[in-house]
């Protein structure tokens, strides 16, 4: 038989908005794909940027829209960025939150008291809210300027829905970054923690990260020396792809993930 492209490879790293789904509709053909190659003993690993839900509500929604899946094959970058404030910060210290419920529960269960202001906050952590306001920015301006250590769960510009590109954490980000003349350390892609994290919860020793950008799926990839499949099902453009230097460009491009079940 044949080796086709999943058979090179332990896991896949599987982004989701954009790559499994865009908004409320799956992707075609995605779950289909992703069930073979989970079939064929491929670990799995959904590895989002978007931390506005708990893992739990990732993999609930995933069901939702016809993927098998449990909460062990999520990553999300809200567990990233609450990890890489618990490496640095004393237990119980104060984390100013700008994101969901969701993300203020992982930094709790990370030993750390999060709040929503910016008296006392050591740290800043910002994930996506569609709730978050001026009010909220304001506080973590305050924080930041005082010191406060700030991480970002993700830098992406946009997020990709059933209604087209919508603003997403990054465009957030660039209002602190404005008004602070700071720079967040970052948890998601294209920064190398959620995704060394993931790999190495799977015991990847050669893992295929897959995703429709360039700017975070695929650069992550690069900066993490694992191989990458960007997929034309959201952002990132073949065109795109190729007027890249040949080092940041993606391993393999695919219209959508059933290329994963073809030759290489």
């Amino acid at each position: 038989m044949s080796e086709t492209l999943v058979d090179r490879y332990d896991a896949l790293l599987i982004d989701l908005d954009g790559t499994v789904y865009r908004g409320n509709e799956a992707v075609p053909g995605a779950a289909e794909a992703i069930a073979e190659a989970r079939s064929k003993g491929v670990g799995i690993r959904y590895v989002t940027n978007n931390a506005s839900r708990s893992p739990q509500a990732v993999a609930d929604h995933l069901v939702e829209l016809g993927f098998e899946t449990t909460v062990d094959e999520v990553s999300t970058s809200s567990q990233a960025g609450a990890a890489m404030l618990a490496e640095r910060l004393p237990k119980r210290s104060t984390v100013l939150v700008l994101g969901t419920k969701a993300l203020e529960a992982e930094v709790f269960k990370r030993g750390l008291i999060p709040t929503d202001t910016a008296e006392g906050a050591v740290a800043v952590l910002q994930g996506l809210s569609m709730d978050l306001g001026w009010r909220q920015l304001a506080e973590a301006t305050v924080a930041i300027r005082n010191g406060a250590l700030w991480v970002a769960c993700n830098v992406d510009a946009t997020l990709p829905t059933e209604r087209g590109l919508l603003p997403g954490n990054g465009s957030l980000v660039a209002a602190l970054r404005a008004a602070t003349d700071q720079e967040p350390l970052v948890a998601g892609k294209p920064a190398t923690p959620l995704l060394q994290q993931a790999a190495k919860d799977l015991g990847a020793h050669r893992p295929l990260v897959v995703g429709d950008r360039l700017d975070t799926d695929v650069l992550g990839a690069v900066n993490a020396g694992m191989d990458s499949l960007l997929v034309l099902t959201g952002v990132s453009t073949e065109q795109e792809a190729q007027a890249l230097p040949v080092e940041q460009r993606p391993t393999y491009v695919g219209a959508d993930l059933s290329v994963l079940h073809r030759l290489p």
